[in-house]
């Protein structure tokens, strides 16, 4: 299953709450952690979904295309 930019977003944004709320350096620095980390997957989801409408969109320009020169 797919997850979203939001989805991501959401996770890491909880991480970086928790880290905020963390007494312990070491839990501190785990949310921390955990935020790039979910940060970065967001990251590489919105990018995915750029490339599928780039992808989506040139088919459907050539379909057009292919429709017109016949």
């Amino acid at each position: 299953m797919s997850q979203s930019y939001e989805f991501y977003t959401a996770r890491a944004d909880d991480a970086a709450r928790a880290a905020k709320a963390a007494v312990l350096a070491n839990v501190r620095d785990r949310e921390l952690r955990a935020e790039k980390t979910w940060r970065g997957l967001a990251e590489q989801a919105r990018a995915v979904a750029a490339q599928r409408e780039k992808i989506v969109r040139e088919k459907a320009e050539a379909r057009a295309e292919e429709q017109a020169e016949n």
